[in-house]
């Protein structure tokens, strides 16, 4: 999924909420007491992840399996509550505008880092600034894009990936970045954008450490320091990363238990047994062959919380390879798939077939249906011919470390018996494996993607995935009017304004088909009989602050 992350982390996942997107869930139940609040000071829990891609710097990580530990990490200037509603300030004291172009940001004295530094204006300008500029190759950069003078330390390559150099910066920080004080900065952006406050909570906007400048991420992210509620400890690839409270954390959503291990599993099947024995405290998703006659409730009982969040799953097209670089051909093949039995029959209807380029109850998309998602087999065909038909094996990728093969399979076979085409599935043996492919644009067929909102927007669903040059266009996808109409969207002095100009952009994407829609998500995960209820965050991840023990 982004982070994808985030990706969010395109997940990107995968990153893996929103102002008024969902509701994520609890489990219900429980006392309004404190439970034992001396063994829940005391206390290890115990959650699954996986295997991060880069070190853990917040600017360069575009996936949920690093993400997810950032997130945990870091605090930043703002936070989207667990239920939905109204982003609320958390590093932020205020963050105010007259005009939505220039805005004055005052953060709340007395935060720390975790090598008990205090977290001052200049971490927050010196980290955008570091994300930002080319030089630094960060994966995030592109979330600085509506800033004034980031054309100047992020010039455009004349080529993407091709052998022409990228031209040098023309400075080494933006011209719309400048800290005031020690507890005040001004952002100037290129022009008004009325969605950028609600950016503010992402990730990649987090502050860092003078101690990050002087060691930079290769070295930084294997041993990081945050500002958030807990510290990293240790991290043992393929092992686990091991956190803990950081007890000089001042803001609101302070954790009480005293470590968190994130065991990093290579199969869910795993994480699911520990789960049931109790051996594992949270598991964000059970494995999909659990999902089959809601076997993980009986599995799980009052353990089990099924939770909506902002993600949908998708398969991307590699549009740099001269094979899918028709949009009739991609088309055909995603009007060629059954979501609605994929949805039902491997899925077991806990997950909706996409009619969407958004998650369900994204703000601002209601004018993003995906008519591309719709089974035709006579339209599919029709295009196929029009294309001129497609040789040889086609082949979809996944990554094999979680619950993928079954779907990805149900929708090779959709594609085969439609079309005609010798249509496979093949996994890729590790997540980080199957990533280091598609950054290195050597995908040579149709892959599993998934993104997970980044922030309560439908640009978030448009700027990060269709945009030339964008941080989670891995496929390579560029459209002149696409990107036009989103630059006039960010320009846009109202939300309204902006929303009208993303829908245009989204006709031309569902027209173009550069990646497919499958299946709006929600989450079915479960704790251990030791914890009293949780909350998740925005996205679904396990926020620490809620966890106690019985």
């Amino acid at each position: 999924m982004h982070k994808m992350h985030r990706s969010k982390r395109a997940f990107a996942l995968t990153a893996i909420a929103t102002v008024s997107l969902v509701a994520a869930g609890c489990s219900g139940g429980g006392d309004e007491d404190t439970g034992n609040e001396d063994a829940t000071a005391n206390a290890s829990i115990t959650i699954n992840g996986t295997q991060p891609e880069v070190g853990l710097v917040p600017g360069n990580t575009s996936e949920t399996g690093g993400g997810n530990i950032v997130d945990h990490l870091w605090t930043g200037l703002i936070t989207y509550p667990p239920g939905g509603g109204e982003p609320e300030n958390a590093v932020a004291e205020s963050i105010d505008t007259t005009d939505s172009q220039n805005y004055t940001v005052k953060i709340k004295k007395g935060t720390k880092f975790h090598d008990g530094t205090e977290v001052k204006a200049k971490n927050f300008v010196d980290a955008w600034n570091y994300t930002a500029l080319s030089t630094n190759g960060q994966q995030q950069a592109s979330f600085f894009s509506d800033i004034e003078g980031f054309a100047d330390v992020h010039p455009e390559d004349p080529d993407g990936e091709g052998p022409q150099e990228a031209p040098e910066p023309k400075a080494q920080t933006m011209s719309g970045l400048a800290a005031v004080d020690d507890y005040t900065f001004t952002i100037k952006l290129q022009a008004p954008f009325s969605i950028f406050k609600s950016k503010l909570g992402f990730a990649a906007y987090s502050p860092m450490p003078d101690v990050f400048f002087q060691q930079g991420p290769d070295t930084f992210g294997r041993n990081p320091i945050g500002n958030g509620p807990v510290k990293f400890v240790s991290w043992q690839d393929d092992v686990d990363i091991r956190l803990a409270r950081f007890d000089e954390y001042t803001l609101a959503d302070k954790v009480k238990v005293k470590e968190v291990t994130v065991k990093l599993y290579q199969e869910d099947t795993a994480a699911y047994a520990d789960l049931q024995s109790n051996h594992l405290d949270f598991m964000q998703q059970v494995p999909v062959v659990s999902l089959a006659g809601e076997k993980w409730k009986s599995d799980l009982g009052d353990r089990a919380i099924d939770i909506a969040i902002p993600v949908q799953q998708m398969i991307s097209f590699p549009i740099y390879d001269a094979r899918f670089k028709n949009p009739d051909l991609r088309k055909a093949i995603s009007l060629a798939i059954n979501r609605e039995e994929i949805a039902s029959k491997v899925f077991f209807n806990s997950r909706k077939p996409a009619t969407s380029w958004a998650a369900p109850g994204t703000p601002g998309a209601e004018q993003f249906a995906c008519t591309a998602c719709s089974y035709n087999k006579e339209e599919a065909v029709a295009l196929l011919q029009k294309a001129g038909g497609f040789s040889g094996r086609l082949v979809f990728s996944y990554n094999a470390d979680a619950s993928h093969k079954d779907w990805m399979e149900a929708v090779a076979q959709s594609v085969k018996n439609t079309l005609g085409i010798d249509a496979v599935a093949q996994g890729v043996p590790t997540f980080s494996n199957f990533r280091q492919l598609i950054n290195a644009r050597k995908m040579t067929g149709p892959y599993r993607a998934a993104w997970q909102a980044d922030y309560p927007s439908a640009e978030n669903w448009v700027g990060p995935l269709y945009v030339k040059g964008a941080a989670s266009n891995d496929g390579q996808y560029d459209n002149a009017d696409v990107n036009r109409l989103y630059g006039e969207g960010t320009k846009a002095a109202t939300v309204e304004e902006a929303y009208a100009k993303f829908a245009e952009a989204i006709k031309i994407v569902d027209a173009e088909v550069p990646s497919m829609p499958i299946v709006a998500v929600s989450q079915q995960s479960g704790i251990s009989d030791r914890l009293k209820p949780i909350k998740t965050d925005w996205v679904g991840v396990i926020d620490l602050s809620s966890v106690e023990l019985k």
